[in-house]
């Protein structure tokens, strides 16, 4: 009886042995056991030893102690890492495990995550108010920045797809020299990327244009010099304005051509008017010249006989019409003879010359109109010697009356 009381007691201080040594901090697996990392010692463990807290052994059956041992070996390969979150000296080491470990919120065997919260947010044990959870590998925080960093690298390779489109686009448009236009569909940061890259190829396009517009304008008039019919190249008529540059270049080498060609009929024109030979040209747009330009010749041509009329008139006492085989030139002398009022200040002064007395001599001024002064002193002279005569007359017939009273009144008297 006192053997089976004493095995009793022992089969008792091993079971309170056994709740006691496993009677230490730590959470549990699904099992309801753990491994041992803190203090091991105290609690009658090894460190690194796998064990139970609920009273279970190390084998659920009543199997031998290898069977156990071998139980107690595979627990411990599941779960040879256990940790609780009082094993940390600070977060950052908390941190820097659950980094390791890759823990999240749904892969957290050591249940770090949750350690003193209701509900599992992937963050683990306790975090400080002020720390930064966006360190932690999978939190919240981390995702949330890691979507946010993942919305930007879309945004930036939308916005580099946009830019890339949009040149092409802007470099099309300016090259074609058509309106500047940088509307599209996409999200917004293509858009922004297809403005971008638009107006920039629009730029370059358009400076590309341009240069193309002066080589344009100077093959065409190139061209224009050479002949009078345009030939529009290929390569410009498919692109509008390189098709007006060379049409403006081509216009332009015609216009200077065709002022040449006013210049020679205008030159003609006058040298047919100053020989009276009218020869209008063939072609329409050149008449305007050569008409200019022989009215010109003929205003030239009739001064010449205008003059001619009006020296004329130094040296006739009155107008006698010229031997002309045109009457044109006959009207143009007579006109000049008319507007000579030069050769009446010259008759005035001969006259009064030759009224008074004067000696006759022409002055140097009056040397080119001889015939005119000499006639009209010569009447002057003439009309001053009439004038005596009548005076002495008047004399002798005022002296014969006198007489003829005087021997009036006489022959009164002696009667």
């Amino acid at each position: 009886m006192r053997k089976i009381i004493s095995f009793c007691a022992v089969i008792l201080i091993f079971f309170l042995a056994q709740n006691t040594t496993y009677a230490h901090p730590g959470r549990t697996d699904a099992k309801g056991g753990h491994t041992c990392h803190t203090n091991c010692a105290k609690w009658g463990l090894q460190n690194g030893e796998y064990h139970y807290h609920n009273g279970a052994s190390s084998s659920s059956s009543s199997s031998s102690s290898d069977d156990s041992s071998s139980g107690n070996s595979s627990s411990s390969s599941n779960y040879s890492f256990d940790k609780d979150c009082s094993d940390f000296s600070s977060y950052d080491e908390v941190v820097e495990y659950w980094n390791s470990k890759g823990y999240s919120a749904t892969n957290d065997p050591e249940r770090l995550d949750g350690w003193g919260n209701t509900v599992d947010d992937g963050i683990p044990c306790e975090v400080p108010s002020d720390y930064d959870t966006s360190k932690i590998n999978n939190s919240p925080a981390q995702m949330a920045a890691k979507e946010e960093a993942q919305a930007e690298k879309i945004a930036e390779q939308d916005k580099a797809k946009g830019q890339n489109a949009g040149y092409a686009a802007g470099l099309a448009s300016g090259k074609k020299g058509a309106s500047s236009n940088s509307t599209t569909n996409g999200s917004d940061a293509y858009q922004d990327g297809f403005t971008e890259g638009y107006d920039k190829g629009y730029k370059e396009g358009s400076e590309l244009l341009s240069t193309q517009k002066i080589a344009a304008t100077d093959e065409g008039y190139k061209l224009g010099m050479k002949q009078e019919k345009i030939s529009i190249p290929q390569k410009y008529t498919s692109i509008q304005p390189l098709k007006s540059s060379f049409q403006d270049g081509f216009n332009r080498a015609r216009a200077a051509k065709d002022e040449e060609k006013k210049k020679e009929y205008a030159a003609q024109g006058l040298k047919d008017g100053k020989a009276d030979k009218l020869n209008v040209p063939k072609n329409l747009k050149f008449i305007n010249a050569y008409e200019q330009g022989y009215n010109k010749g003929q205003q030239e041509l009739k001064a010449i006989y205008v003059k001619q009329g009006y020296n004329g008139a130094f040296q006739m006492i009155t107008y006698k019409k010229p031997n002309f085989s045109v009457q044109k030139y006959v009207d143009w002398y007579k006109a000049g003879f008319k507007s000579n009022t030069k050769v009446n200040t010259i008759a005035d002064a001969a006259y009064q010359a030759g009224l008074n007395g004067d000696a006759y001599k022409v002055p140097v001024k009056y040397s080119n109109a001889k015939p005119i002064y000499k006639y009209n002193y010569e009447k002057g002279a003439k009309d001053r010697k009439h004038n005596h005569q009548t005076a002495g007359g008047v004399i002798g017939l005022g002296l014969f009356g006198w007489l003829g009273r005087r021997f009036y009144v006489a022959s009164k008297m002696i009667k």
